[in-house]
This record gives structure tokens, sequence and C-alpha cells, in this order.
């Protein structure tokens, strides 16, 4: 008999439901199957996707950070391969840590900063990647200056999402001072503004821009200078509105009116309430990658690297910068961005404000010295 005439009355049986999809393909032959059907079966592409978006789980689940993804790119993802998000929110890498290394970790993605790579790396938490599943990672188009963390031995770890600062936003209508510094920010919290200021949760940028109001490094672990800081936290506690990382929804109904801040956050802010203005302290900061990586504790590893990937297409990338704004390390993601974008001083600061900003230290993660400050200023 003709090979095809067979196959073809066996793949009807199969559509009648008489055998069963193992029976079909134990029949045929995978290989005479597949080549019959793409010959005779306009839909067999889209066969091959739901079969492909099959082998992905129904779920996957991102560990990450506020106001940092665009909801009509998860609602893409999840149309394209039938994958849903579990979306998890942390305010701090040291609580995103800490669930990991506790074991049993749900998370098949994590956002991390560039500081804490060679940490997740050195306890063995997250795994090298193969890049052969994530094509829309292209090393060579990104600075090297942001994305160098990743890369330990010669092996890649995590991939870049977007860079950006950690400043100051100022509701210019409720507080006239002209803003600068971060003595002005500690200074006036503590007096003209009393009750009305959020600093993050988050043992690096909370403790690290106290550390600024002495002029020491952001990444500071000396005992004497941390002890300088800790003095300055507790005394501005009782002056504060909130220690939140979560600090848009106070900043927008007006019970705030100054926050420490990242870049996105300024620039949603901004965005949608003008009288927002991000200040770069003079005396210097954070600038700070974040990437995608994924845990070895992953339980849906193939979906992990399909999220990633989607996320690193340039079209679905500007898509996401556009609603958070913060910048992209890629050039191609940059090429699709409109010009005021480009041209924006929150996303892209003059040279004199980059140039005093730090990347964070990897000894600022572990520091027991700085987890300690931390705990006693929460507590205070």
């Amino acid at each position: 008999m003709d090979p095809r005439k067979n196959f073809m009355e066996i793949f009807n049986r199969y559509k009648k439901g008489s055998i069963s999809r193992r029976e079909f393909l134990g029949t045929t032959g995978l290989g005479l199957a597949t080549a019959v059907m793409a010959m005779n079966m306009p839909g067999l592409m889209g066969l091959k996707q739901a079969e492909a978006a099959s082998e992905l789980g129904n779920r996957v689940s991102l560990a990450t950070w506020p106001n940092y993804h665009d909801p009509e790119n998860f609602k893409k993802f999840t149309e394209k391969t039938g994958v849903h998000i579990q979306h998890n929110v942390f305010g701090s890498n040291e609580e995103m840590l800490a669930k990991v290394q506790a074991g049993g970790s749900p998370f098949d993605v994590m956002v991390i900063t560039n500081y804490t790579i060679s940490t997740y790396v050195s306890l063995g938490l997250i795994e090298p990647l193969d890049l052969s599943k994530i094509p829309n990672f292209i090393e060579a188009n990104h600075d090297q200056v942001f994305i160098g963390e990743a890369k330990i031995g010669g092996t890649i770890y995590a991939v870049p999402k977007n860079w950006g600062t950690t400043g100051y936003i100022v509701n210019t209508k409720k507080i006239k001072e002209k803003m600068t510094t971060w003595k002005q920010f500690w200074d006036l919290t503590m007096t003209t503004y009393s009750g009305r200021t959020i600093v993050h949760d988050y043992q690096l940028t909370t403790i690290g821009n106290a550390l600024k109001y002495f002029g020491y490094s952001f990444n500071s672990v000396d005992p004497k200078e941390l002890a300088e800081a800790e003095k300055l936290l507790i005394k501005s506690k009782p002056h504060l509105f909130a220690i939140s990382s979560d600090y848009q929804p106070a900043m927008r109904n007006g019970d705030a009116w100054m926050s420490v801040c990242w870049t996105g956050d300024a620039s949603q802010l901004h965005r949608d309430m003008p009288e927002m203005q991000y200040v770069l302290g003079r005396e210097g900061g954070e600038i700070w990658t974040d990437f995608y990586a994924i845990p070895k504790s992953a339980e849906h590893r193939e979906a992990a690297y399909a999220l990633t990937n989607f996320l690193l297409d340039p079209a679905v990338n500007a898509a996401e910068v556009k609603a958070h704004g913060y910048p992209a390390t890629d050039k191609l993601t940059n090429e699709l961005l409109p010009k005021e974008m480009l041209e924006d001083p929150i996303m892209y600061p003059a040279k004199e404000f980059l140039d005093p900003l730090e990347f964070g230290a990897a000894a600022t993660l572990t520091s027991p010295l700085r987890a300690e400050v931390m705990a006693r200023f929460k507590a205070a």
C-alpha cells in the first residue's frame, strides 16, 4: 500500500479517537508522520508549537521587584505558550537570597542585582546558563560595564534585564528647598519634613545612603563608619513615614513627600505627576544592573528559559522599558525606544551625576555588621 495512503488512514483513525496518540506515533513512525503531515496539514506548525508549549508545563514562577514589568508582556507570554506566570515581589536582595537559601524555593526565574551574583554562585544556588536556550541574549550588544559581574570563570550565570541608579524622589509641591544632596535628605527628614519620608526596607541602599551623609563609601563595611551610619538611622527613625521598598502608593496619595527611589519608580512617578523630581545626591550613591538568573532548584526549567528569552526579545524588552522606565543594557532594545526616553535625564543622568556612583559590592550582602545595623534600625 502507498505509505502516504496508509498514513492518512491511520491518521483519520487517530482523529476519530479509535487509536491513541502513542499508537498513532508507534504505528506510523514519528519521522514519517511529521513529514506527511507537513505536506498535507496546514496546521502542522501550530501543532508543533502546541506540543512545544506543552513541554514547558503550565506555569513558571518569577521572583522580582515592585513596579518592574509590563503586565501586557506577561499576558502575551501566556497567550503564546500557555504558561501562566506566578509573579512574586520582593523588597530586597537579602530577602530573596534568604528565601532561596531556606530551601524549597518555588522560583524558576529570579531578578537579582549585580553584586549578589558571586554569592549565589559560591553558594551553589544558581546554575550556569545554557545560552543556546536564550538566543535573544547577544553578549556583544551589551556594554561590559553593566554585565561583567554575570560572568565568573568564563561562565555566564545571569543575563541583564536593565540598569539604573538609586537616588531619592521629591514632591516639589510640598518641599520647596532645592534638593541636591544626601545631607539635605536626612537633615530635612529629621526637621522640617518629619513624618513625610520613606526609606527602603533594604540594607544596601538604606545603609549606603546613610554612609553618604558622612562622605563614606556606599559600600563601606568599616565598623566605625557603620556605627556612625547606624546613629543617623536610629536618630531618623521616629521621623520616618515608613520603611518600605514599595513607596509609590504613599508618594502618589500625598502621605509621603520624599523617598529613597530607584530610576524606574522615579520615571513612573514623574510621568504621572510632573511635580515628582528625582535627585541623585552629589555625594554619590548607587549604580546597578539587574539580571535574570535560574536557580538550581527551579522546577520548571524549560519554562524559565522560555520566559527569560521572551523578555529579552528587543521588541518585548522595549515595551518593558516604556512601561517601567528603567534603561536597557541592550543596544537592539535601545534602537526601538523613542528619542525622548533616550534623552531623559532620570533614565540617563549627566556624567557629573554618574561619576560619583558606585556599583554595590558583594561584601555588603553577606556582611554581618551591615545585617546587624539594619536589624537594630528596624527594631528601634
